[in-house]
């Protein structure tokens, strides 16, 4: 009896798409292990197992900031881990991956072309305004020639599924996309913790992904004098994802730095060590365009290194991602990624965008603001969780805000109809219950094309109901298992 009241739990009949169970209760067949495996465990084994999981995320610090109440209030924990994998069949990754690649492939291409050339607004593919106005299009980047002529060499492309299964990108972060530690982390932990569960599945490894990451760096060095030195610029350790900066420098061999670790001198970018001055070649940057170089962008920045942009012109340091890069992760620049894949690629596009209304347009904007109550609106330079209404779980006064904001800066907004998202179970006080998931994929771009992380990183909205997965906003995350058969 216990086990049919807990799959009522897991599954009840609902509208989502589970990805464990088809039609609220036949266990999926790449499920069929581990559903075996839970169900032959007592609540307060599960309870056990999920305890000692929590015990090594906070023995090894992986830490989140995450907002209590108004953005000025912070608090430092844990990110929530699942011990319930999420799966991923060969087959269904094989289309994944494939779309991915062809994904960024497209918005390297993009970015290419509108600090050079500007084919694509020429051809009025995409409105110039939208490309020229854009507060991250950086002019400092119009003709300057980029190592390899890669823009972005991490990017992390957010997918979900809809009540049929179905993938759809949500939204491409090409900037400095985090979560990379997460995905090691919990499957270090699957490993360590749940072994027995794990090595009864053929998983696909995830360790390569960060050589190809650290190659991809390397190949962007433009000197021929040995090993290079490369770096990871982080903002410090009251930054929110200081735990992912300091693991990523360690696993990849990177120097850990601040801005005022580096100094500029003779147009070239130094590192201050106890032997003086090292020169740094490539600097993986994990701070935004504003704050990279208080001589470039904002005088006020503490953070970056005055005169990098101008070492970065002489072609003395490569910086990854790219300067200006953000113009291709905005959230209204996102509906035109299905043209600019057949633009540039001459391909039809594998993984679709979720349908997309552009609040600049008059008759989108009428028919949204006619509907808020079953669209989800998003600032289009937000990310994160912020700046976003969830339609259906709004008050009439939140809608009235938005609505006045939308009608008084259009172009700063989209909206999207409310998908349905896929839901998966997770761990819950020694309970099985579904909670909202999607998938942040993954990807690396250098000389030889792109490489992506089997699996990527699976965010869980914690709390019953909720549609937001983000870590920022109080999401957790789920080792994802790609089967290799």
């Amino acid at each position: 009896m216990e086990q049919v009241n807990e799959r009522t739990a897991v599954s009840p009949s609902s509208p989502f798409y589970d990805e464990m169970y088809e039609d609220g209760q036949q266990v999926r067949p790449h499920y069929a292990k581990v559903h075996e495996r839970l169900m032959g465990m007592k609540p307060e084994e599960r309870a056990a197992r999920q305890s000692r999981m929590n015990g090594r995320l906070l023995e090894e610090g992986i830490t989140f900031t995450l907002a209590q109440g108004d953005s000025s209030d912070m608090l430092e924990r844990t990110i929530p881990f699942d011990l319930v994998p999420r799966i991923i069949p060969a087959d269904e990754w094989y289309m994944i991956e494939r779309g991915t690649k062809q994904r960024v492939r497209a918005l390297n291409a993009f970015l290419s072309d509108i600090y050079q050339d500007q084919n694509i607004l020429k051809d009025g593919l995409i409105p110039r305004r939208m490309v020229m106005g854009n507060r991250y299009y950086r002019t400092e980047m119009m003709r300057l020639q980029v190592a390899g002529g890669i823009y972005v060499t991490a990017s992390g492309i957010d997918l979900i599924r809809d009540e049929q299964g179905r993938y759809y990108v949500l939204e491409d972060n090409l900037r400095s996309p985090s979560g990379f530690s997460y995905v090691f982390k919990s499957r270090s932990i699957m490993t360590h913790d749940f072994s027995e569960l794990f090595f009864s599945h053929s998983v696909r490894g995830i360790d390569r992904l960060l050589n190809d990451f650290r190659n991809s760096l390397r190949n962007l060095a433009q000197t021929d004098a040995g090993e290079p030195v490369m770096a990871l610029l982080t903002p410090g350790s009251y930054n929110s994802a200081y735990f992912e900066h300091t693991f990523l420098a360690q696993q990849m061999g990177l120097l850990l730095v601040e801005g005022r670790d580096l100094v500029c001198r003779d147009h070239k970018i130094y590192v201050r060590a106890l032997d003086g001055l090292k020169k740094i070649d490539v600097l993986y940057r994990r701070i935004d365009d504003d704050y990279l170089d208080p001589l470039a962008f904002r005088p006020d920045s503490l953070l970056g290194v005055p005169g990098l942009m101008n070492a970065y012109r002489f072609g003395n340091i490569a910086i990854a991602n790219a300067p200006g890069t953000g113009v291709a992760d905005d959230k209204a620049i996102y509906t035109f990624v299905p043209d600019m894949i057949r633009y540039y690629l001459n391909e039809p596009p594998i993984l679709n965008n979720v349908p997309t209304y552009l609040m600049s347009r008059p008759e989108e904007r009428e028919f949204v603001l006619g509907r808020l109550e079953e669209m989800v609106v998003k600032e289009t330079s937000l990310s994160g969780g912020y700046g976003m209404l969830i339609g259906p779980s709004s008050t009439e006064s939140e809608r009235a805000l938005f609505a006045a904001k939308i009608r008084a800066n259009p172009d700063n907004y989209i909206a999207q109809p409310t998908i349905k998202l896929s839901t998966a179970p997770i761990h819950a006080d020694g309970r099985l219950e579904s909670r909202h998931i999607d998938l942040r994929v993954f990807a690396v771009l250098g000389s030889g094309g792109v490489s992506v992380l089997p699996g990527g990183l699976t965010r869980v909205a914690m709390r019953e109901g909720s549609l937001v997965v983000n870590s920022s906003q109080g999401g957790g995350c789920k080792d994802t298992w790609v089967l290799s058969e």
